[in-house]
């Protein structure tokens, strides 16, 4: 099949939306697939006000729909809300040319974190995006959930998955992990303010706070804690290093869809801790992470778990059953005909 991705997000930003679209972009690829990625690189583009790391690409609905119809597209799949998702939907709905969107982001909770304005001012523009898709992809029950409550109700499984072959426990750990006191308290992501790092570096459970990430906030968490150690971005070996030698990774993010970080720890065998919210609380289990309100209560509960027990739950999650459930949320035969959103969108219903 000839599929066009669209999206805001590609490398060389690191997150767990372009990992994501990359794992499985190539899973397909390696299947027979063709993709055409349409990405801001191709663009020019500036950087997104507060998130200099994305870029926004002046790129307008004739010329992603050229591309597009181009490429002979039999699925078109909008991965992001950006302005290439703002064009090809523009370009999808005046050729009644039906697609399928993702919710990746909580949208509404990040703008509201970085505006200060409340999330529900947000909502009326996810609604209006999603609307005519004939699709929505989202990755856990809980936002399943949370999106019908919204009207949003053509929505289709997409979890996620870990390369096995990199995250594994029987990597040896960082030469800075032998000198830290123990235990040692692991975050890995983008360091920005949406992540709620600061809970993470303020908790009083005793022993090491190790950082691997970069952005917009680094600079400030490093001064004001200075006791904390930030190792900055790690990829592949190195960064499973980093899983495999800690002894709890804790996940403080309220507003994370999903949290690959999350899986990958696991499949390292380190457990988790995480307030009882959307992405800990689909992924987890008794026996693989520990949740609670108070951090500290979360580490010293998830410090008792078995990490055979986190590595068996890790390993359940695979890029090749996560491109399965993305190759059949196209669903070709409903990509055959215009949703109710669309024709609503197009002036038919």
């Amino acid at each position: 099949m000839k599929i066009a991705l669209i999206t805001d997000a590609w490398a060389p930003q690191v997150n767990g939306v372009v990992r994501t679209l990359s794992e499985v972009s190539r899973e397909l690829t390696r299947r027979g697939h063709e993709l055409l990625v349409i990405s801001p690189e191709s663009y020019r583009s500036v950087a997104c006000p507060t998130y200099p790391e994305i870029r926004l690409a002046f790129a307008g609905r004739r010329g992603v729909g050229a591309r597009i119809e181009g490429f002979g597209a039999e699925a078109v799949h909008i991965a992001t809300e950006g302005p290439l998702g703002l064009a090809a939907r523009r370009h999808c709905i005046a050729r009644r040319r039906s697609f399928t969107t993702a919710y990746h982001t909580q949208f509404p909770d990040y703008l509201a974190r970085r505006t200060g304005l409340p999330a529900s001012l947000f909502w009326p523009f996810i609604r209006w995006f999603h609307r005519p898709s004939a699709g929505i992809m989202v990755a856990t029950e809980t936002v399943r959930r949370q999106l019908r409550a919204q009207g949003l109700t053509q929505l289709r499984p997409w979890s996620r998955g870990v390369d096995l072959s990199c995250f594994g426990p029987d990597i040896a750990p960082p030469d800075l992990f032998f000198d830290l006191p123990r235990p040692i308290q692991l975050y890995v992501g983008r360091v920005a303010v949406e992540k709620n790092i600061d809970a993470f570096l303020g908790n009083r459970h005793p022993g090491s706070k190790v950082v691997v990430g970069d952005g917009p906030e680094l600079a400030r968490l490093e001064a004001e804690y200075p006791d904390a150690h930030f190792l900055g971005r790690q990829t592949g070996r190195d960064l499973a290093a980093c899983y495999a030698g800690a002894d709890v990774f804790v996940f403080p993010s309220r507003t994370d869809t999903f949290g690959l970080v999350i899986i990958e720890a696991l499949a390292c065998g380190t457990p988790v801790a995480a307030y009882p919210v959307q992405g800990p609380l689909d992924i987890l289990d008794a026996k693989s992470g520990a949740m609670a309100e108070r951090l500290e209560d979360a580490i010293a509960a998830a410090l008792r778990l078995r990490r055979t027990d986190c590595l068996a739950h890790g390993r359940g999650f695979s890029w090749q059953a996560s491109a399965d459930q993305f190759f059949a949320a196209l669903a070709p035969e409903a990509c055959a005909r215009p949703s109710a959103g669309m024709r609503h969108a197009i002036g038919l219903a």
